[in-house]
């Protein structure tokens, strides 16, 4: 159904297509367009560019863009373009030194040029509709142009408009509608794009550093080295083994160690300590669920370190559902002392986050 509104009808059905239409897409137009076509006018309207109001065809009697909502300038904007151009014949009538508007510029400013019988004049519809305040003095946007002697020859006013170098007004209002209807170079589709990419490479790294603690953990082996700087030949068992996968891997080397962010290497102590705690608290839900509702038995053990600090290790003893009896390490905290309350007042806090 919206294609009628912007294939080439005859007046008669123009009216009958007003009338029986539905849709909110309305184009008012009083004159019948011409066969001048090309293919920017071809283009399918899709429905994402369909505007919620109507649109005046005749480019004498819309509103100028800025005159819009701003948050309707876009809708209207893609509206305008898809449709193309408002090409009609013009009056026989002429001005006074018996010239008139030619159909075959049409052709010659097929992406441009538009003709407005009610004013009788000429128009630039990507001026038009990247036009502010400051563009009343372009008269192809407020059509004051009728000078139809000046077409044509070597300075034509059409080849002036249009400007000899990139930086012109119209080839700048050429180009913006062109961005502006390519949708895959939008900042808000680059940057979703971006985005991915980022978000890709950031999993990749978190996973090499994951297979690292998890393999530092397993093995019980220490993580950090002596010295960790990148001139160092041993930077410790966690850094060297992501420097290893990275040696098999070169989407891995690009992502990793020194190619990495600094703010977003994924290697540093902290992610380390912060992997570990994930790992840990796996393996203590997994203790759990062995135990389940049965009894079980603590052991507690307590111990100073170099530092002087005291730590408790707490083993839970129990039998499992197989009748096995096992003994699992749970969990080590430090303490302030070993009284009985202390130590009482510990356990009851690991176990009850449990």
């Amino acid at each position: 159904m919206i294609y009628s509104y912007f294939k080439k009808t005859t007046f008669c059905e123009e009216k009958n297509v007003n009338s029986t239409n539905s849709n909110p897409m309305t184009l008012v137009d009083d004159h019948r367009e011409t066969n001048h076509f090309d293919s920017h006018q071809k283009k399918i309207l899709r429905a994402d560019n369909v505007p919620s109001f109507p649109i005046e065809r005749d480019p004498g009697k819309h509103k100028m863009i800025w005159e819009h909502p701003i948050e309707k300038q876009d809708e209207l904007r893609r509206a305008y373009w898809n449709v193309g151009p408002y090409r009609v014949d013009p009056p026989e009538s002429r001005d006074g030194i018996g010239r008139k508007f030619l159909t075959s510029w049409y052709v010659l400013f097929s992406d441009w040029l538009e003709y407005s019988p009610s004013k009788n004049a000429a128009f630039c519809l990507p001026c038009y509709l990247f036009s502010t305040p400051s563009s009343r003095t372009n008269p192809f946007v407020v059509g004051r142009f009728k000078a139809w002697k000046k077409v044509g020859g070597v300075h034509c006013v059409f080849l002036t408009h249009q400007g000899l170098g990139p930086n012109s007004l119209h080839k700048m209002a050429v180009q913006k509608c062109r961005d502006m209807m390519n949708s895959s170079q939008h900042i808000d589709k680059i940057l979703v794009r971006q985005s991915a990419e980022v978000k890709a490479k950031n999993r990749l790294k978190l996973r090499v550093s994951i297979e690292a603690v998890r393999f530092c953990a397993f093995q019980g082996i220490a993580f950090r080295g002596h010295n960790e700087s990148v001139e160092s030949q041993n930077r410790g068992n966690f850094l060297e083994l992501v420097k290893h996968t990275s040696a098999f891997n070169d989407e891995v080397a690009a992502v990793v160690l020194e190619n990495a962010p600094q703010n977003a290497s994924y290697v540093s102590p902290l992610i380390q300590k912060a992997l570990l705690f994930i790992y840990a608290s796996k393996v203590q839900e997994f203790i759990r669920s062995e135990i389940g509702g049965e009894k079980f038995c603590i052991i507690v053990d307590e111990s100073r370190d170099e530092s002087g600090k005291e730590q408790v290790a707490i083993i839970l003893r129990f039998v499992d559902k197989k009748g096995f009896v096992r003994e699992r390490f749970f969990d080590i905290v430090n303490v302030d002392d070993t009284k009985a309350s202390t130590l009482k007042q510990t356990i009851c806090k690991v176990l009850s986050y449990h």
